[in-house]
């Protein structure tokens, strides 16, 4: 069985995902805690005094942006490789 982490533990790591710009992946592995378990925590305590709405507010644009960043990345990788030369 893990490790039992304190609410405090908990809290903290929330605050730190929802709010730090990084992904939760790198929040989840700095912390040695498991993706899950992360995901675990912010769903339960998203609706709390963890992280202000404005905290909140930002971390949601935050997250939205970096998909919007990352669906442009990919756009623009497929734009960059050369036309296939056999046609069907």
């Amino acid at each position: 069985m893990g490790l039992k982490r304190t609410d405090e533990f908990r809290q903290g790591a929330v605050r730190i995902a929802l709010t730090s710009g990084l992904t939760r992946k790198q929040v989840a592995s700095d912390l040695g805690v498991g993706l899950s378990t992360l995901n675990k925590w912010i769903t339960a305590h998203r609706d709390t005094d963890v992280v202000s709405k404005e905290d909140l507010s930002l971390a949601q644009e935050n997250e939205r942006l970096r998909r919007e960043v990352r669906i442009l990345k990919e756009e623009k990788d497929i734009l960059k490789k050369p036309p296939s030369s056999s046609r069907a």
